[in-house]
């Protein structure tokens, strides 16, 4: 076997996260330490992806700040996330979904799925 592969393999961290998906609106809470303050911060968008795997899988949450389009990219395996909320359930046919970032508005929509 590699030896990345048994490092990694020895240093994984089991996480209870939530299974979402590319499409998906949810809401994650953060923790943010400003000098010797800690806080949680929530951060609510949808995914625009979701990609690597292991230790190194990440994700990237969008969201819309007035006019200005935030993007950030949260590690799965970070100490700092407390907890991940799914508000819904989007239905898109991709599992990147970088179209989102020139489209406003109406357009901008995702069509929820049910579950």
């Amino acid at each position: 076997m590699d030896l990345i592969k048994v490092a990694e393999q020895a240093f994984e961290v089991e996480n209870n996260l939530p299974q979402f998906g590319a499409g998906d609106t949810i809401t994650v809470n953060y923790k943010i330490k400003e000098g010797s303050k800690e806080r949680i911060q929530a951060f609510r968008g949808v995914v625009i992806q979701v990609k690597g795997s292991g230790t190194n899988k990440t994700f990237t949450v969008r969201k819309m700040s007035g006019n200005i389009g935030v993007e950030r990219i949260f590690p799965m395996t970070s100490p700092f996330i407390e907890s991940i909320e799914i508000n819904k359930k989007g239905s898109v046919r991709r599992a990147r979904i970088f179209y989102q970032r020139e489209r406003t508005g109406k357009k901008a929509r995702i069509k929820e799925r049910r579950f």
